[in-house]
C-alpha cells in the first residue's frame, strides 16, 4: 500500500511531463507552419500589389491612347460643323471621309436617328480605341488591389496566430518548472486552452502552399 501510494506521485508526474512533451512538440510544429503561411500570404500580396500597379500603368495609356483618338476625332466633327454651315459639300465629304472608323459609326447612328442628339460623340456607338481596354485594366487593377489587401490581412492572421502559439509555448514551459502538480495543471490547462483556440482559428484560415 505504501509503495503504491509513493508511486501515485510519481504516475502523475511522468503523464504530466508526457503531455507536456506532446503539447510543446506539436505546437512548435504549428507556430512554424503559421510563419510559413504568413510568409506565404507576404509574397502573394507583393505579387497582387504588382499585378494591380501594372494594370494600372496599361489602364493610364489606354485610356491616353482613347483621349488621343477623341481629340482627333473632335477636331475633325469640328471641321464638318464649319463646313456644313458655311454649305461647302465638297468639303464635307472630304471630312466625312477621314472619319475613323469608330467615329463614322457613330456619326452614321446619330445621322440614322435624325441628328436628335446633342451630337455623335454622345452615341453609344462611339468608343474610341483603348476606352474598352482601359475600363476592363482598371476594373482589373482594382481587383488585383483587393485582392492584395485581403492576402496582407491573411498574412497578419497567420502572424497573430504565430503569437497565439506562442503563448502555448510559454505557459507549457512555465509548468515544467512547477513542484506542485495541481500547479502544473493549472498552467498545462491554461496552454490546452489556447491551444485548442488557435487550432479552431487555424482550421478557418485558407492554406497557400
Amino acid at each position: 500500500m505504501q509503495t503504491e501510494a509513493s508511486d501515485e506521485p510519481r504516475r502523475t508526474t511522468r503523464v504530466l511531463d508526457i503531455i507536456t512533451v506532446v503539447l510543446l512538440s506539436v505546437t512548435a510544429v504549428l507556430t512554424a507552419w503559421c510563419g510559413f503561411e504568413a510568409s506565404k500570404w507576404g509574397g502573394e500580396m507583393s505579387i497582387a500589389f504588382s499585378q494591380a500597379s501594372s494594370a494600372r500603368v496599361q489602364a493610364a495609356s489606354a485610356q491616353s491612347t482613347a483621349q488621343a483618338a477623341r481629340q482627333y476625332d473632335l477636331t475633325l466633327y469640328t471641321e464638318w460643323v464649319l463646313a456644313d454651315a458655311e454649305g461647302r459639300d465638297d468639303l464635307v465629304r472630304f471630312v466625312e471621309a477621314r472619319f475613323t472608323e469608330e467615329f463614322a459609326v457613330a456619326f452614321d447612328a446619330w445621322t440614322a436617328e435624325g441628328r436628335t442628339a446633342r451630337g455623335p460623340f454622345v452615341m453609344d456607338e462611339y468608343v474610341p480605341p483603348g476606352a474598352v481596354e482601359s475600363e476592363e485594366l482598371g476594373a482589373r487593377a482594382d481587383a488585383k488591389f483587393d485582392e492584395a489587401l485581403a492576402n496582407n490581412q491573411r498574412g497578419d492572421d497567420y502572424s497573430l496566430l504565430t503569437v497565439l502559439f506562442a503563448l502555448v509555448l510559454f505557459f507549457a514551459a512555465i509548468s515544467q518548472h512547477q513542484a506542485a502538480p495541481w500547479r502544473r495543471w493549472v498552467f498545462l490547462g491554461l496552454s490546452g486552452v489556447i491551444f485548442i483556440a488557435g487550432i479552431a482559428t487555424l482550421l478557418t484560415f485558407p492554406i497557400k502552399i
